[in-house]
């Protein structure tokens, strides 16, 4: 499923007289609040579904597929989900 069919998926549940760009504005909203959760807090945790969090990655080497060479790569941060028992239950 993609954005756009997460966006149809969304104005489908909330019934007939929703908009499309309703449905696009709500879907836009989620997705906002979410980066800006774990931007402040580190994590964002929405029961039944999961928690989307901050994850470290340390510092370490790797390759140049193109040349070979051996690299250093910085550590960084990146986004992790982890789903909920229920989610993984629905599988």
């Amino acid at each position: 499923m993609n954005k756009g069919e997460l966006i149809e998926a969304v104005q489908k549940s909330l019934g007939g007289e929703t908009s499309k760009k309703a449905a696009e504005e709500a879907v836009k909203a989620v997705l906002e609040n979410i980066a800006k959760g774990v931007k402040k807090d580190g994590s964002v945790q929405l029961i039944g579904f999961g928690t989307f969090e901050v994850r470290k990655r340390s510092a370490r080497t790797g390759r140049n597929p193109k040349t070979g060479e051996t690299i250093k790569i910085k550590a960084s941060k990146t986004v992790g989900f982890k789903p909920s028992s229920a989610l993984k239950g629905s599988l």
